[in-house]
């Protein structure tokens, strides 16, 4: 900070707080609604202090049913998120590394034109994708399941290259050494390519889950049953077009939690996450 004039640092700092609070109050305005009675939130003005049914509220929203998505609570859209969430994540990677590495470190016929296939896909939105693979998990039986959720979606070119772009900053004499030590293909990958690979790893999981967590269209549609909806899902289906057939508290109350959990993740993976962005040398 030396050299920059005090008043400086100060329209910095009021700057930067300025632009918490308008990201911030909207998160608030929510949660200060997820307190109150739905006769509150109808009449207003609503009130910028929490009010006194944040217990029952959470409560109903967590245990009981609601109406509108049949009677299904939102801990069961929060479990059924979480599981789409962490195996789609957990898939991509998996996938992802196993690729990167078969493409990088082993010599076969065709290997780069499977690269660029897979490279390729980059270039297909998701909707070209969405009627094929929708017949595929009807005939296979996948509909209103997890596998059905989670398979077509793990499957991550980005991922793929990214981490054979990583493979390749590998000095060619760590992997003769390795060789020399008798590490064979998969001792090589366990012991010294994960190891290496664990910041980007963790970068990846958190890009991942937010997007397997955020996913709408797909979830959309393979999913008839209400107690297999994601909680994006589920709150779309809480809001009616008129206001007084919606459970406006039990919404708002649903919008927190359902910011819950990204926002964990982000905070207690953020020291990795920010490494594996930003470190260059392994």
């Amino acid at each position: 900070m030396l050299g920059i004039p005090r008043s400086s640092r100060y329209i910095a700092h009021a700057t930067l707080i300025l632009g918490i609070l308008i990201v911030a109050f909207p998160i608030y305005y929510t949660f200060v609604a997820s307190t109150h009675s739905l006769q509150t939130i109808l009449r207003p003005p609503l009130p910028l202090l929490p009010g006194k049914e944040f217990f029952a509220n959470y409560y109903q929203a967590l245990f009981g049913g609601i109406g509108q998505i049949g009677g299904v609570n939102v801990w069961t859209l929060l479990l059924n998120s979480t599981i789409v969430a962490l195996g789609i994540a957990v898939g991509k990677i998996v996938i992802s590394i196993l690729s990167a590495y078969a493409i990088v470190f082993f010599r076969f016929p065709g290997r780069m034109v499977f690269f660029w296939l897979i490279f390729i896909t980059l270039m297909l939105p998701v909707e070209v994708r969405i009627l094929p693979t929708y017949k595929v998990m009807v005939d296979l039986n996948l509909i209103d399941t997890y596998t059905g959720l989670i398979v077509p979606l793990i499957a991550s070119a980005t991922a793929t290259l990214l981490f054979r772009q990583f493979f390749l900053t590998i000095p060619g004499e760590l992997v003769e050494a390795a060789r020399v030590d008798g590490a064979g293909p998969w001792r090589f990958f366990k012991d010294i390519l994960l190891p290496l690979s664990a910041t980007n790893i963790a970068a990846l999981f958190v890009i991942l889950f937010i997007y397997g967590w955020t996913q709408y269209l797909w979830p959309l549609l393979v999913t008839n049953r209400n107690d297999m909806n994601t909680i994006v899902i589920g709150l779309r289906k809480m809001i009616s077009f008129a206001d007084a057939d919606t459970q406006w508290h039990l919404v708002m109350v649903t919008c927190i939690l359902a910011i819950v959990p990204p926002v964990l993740v982000v905070v207690f993976m953020q020291r990795w996450f920010v490494r594996g962005l930003v470190e260059t040398e392994k």
